[in-house]
Parts: C-alpha cells; sequence; structure tokens
C-alpha cells in the first residue's frame, strides 16, 4: 500500500472512532465479529503475535475482510490510542468506503 493510501485509511479509521462508527482493540473486534457487526478491520502488522492470534482467525472465520498496516503506533495514533493491535469498522458506508480504498491501491485487502 503506498503512503497516501495507508495515511487516507488511517484518517477514516480515526473518524470512525470519533463518530462511532468502528471499535478499538482486539476485545472490541472480537465481539463486533461475533454478533455480526463488523464490516472490515484494520489490522496492525507489528502487533503481538498473541493480539493477532486472537483476532486474524476471528476475521477469516467470519468471512470479514481486513488489511494490515505497518504499525500498531500509527493505527493508535489515528484512534487516539498509544497503539492497538486492531480497529474494527462497523459502519457499513464507511467500510465500504475504506475496502475501495485499498483496492484502488496496488497492495489491495485481504
Amino acid at each position: 500500500m503506498d503512503r497516501a493510501t495507508h495515511d487516507k485509511l488511517l484518517r477514516l479509521a480515526g473518524l470512525g472512532v470519533r463518530g462511532r462508527g468502528a471499535v478499538v482493540g482486539v476485545e472490541q473486534v472480537r465481539e463486533a465479529a461475533k454478533k455480526g457487526k463488523l464490516a472490515f478491520a484494520v489490522v496492525a502488522g507489528d502487533a503481538s503475535e498473541n493480539g493477532r492470534k486472537k483476532v486474524l482467525p476471528m476475521l477469516l472465520a467470519k468471512h470479514i475482510r481486513f488489511v494490515e498496516v505497518p504499525s500498531a503506533a500509527a493505527l493508535g495514533a489515528a484512534v487516539g490510542r498509544e497503539s492497538t493491535t486492531a480497529v474494527g469498522i462497523v459502519d457499513r458506508q464507511l467500510a465500504r468506503g475504506m475496502r475501495d480504498l485499498v483496492q484502488s491501491s496496488p497492495d489491495g485487502a485481504q
């Protein structure tokens, strides 16, 4: 993913959190996925193995598309935290916009 796409994706995640269209953290993302409310997720590539093991299998099992960003610190900063492993998008329109943004990027989403 190029830098401009990465930055825009993080800004949209931050907007989602401020507008209550997103949840932050492994447990909240897992809970939203279990309830069928999760539409898209952003996962930090450098997050702890334990955190990734908790969230990635759930996303894959529920067929929820996600994208990985390189830094938990950058993802956390975008949503007002020091760092975070995952941000889940529950607002369907925001999720669609983020998916479209990532798909237009050369690397694409999972």
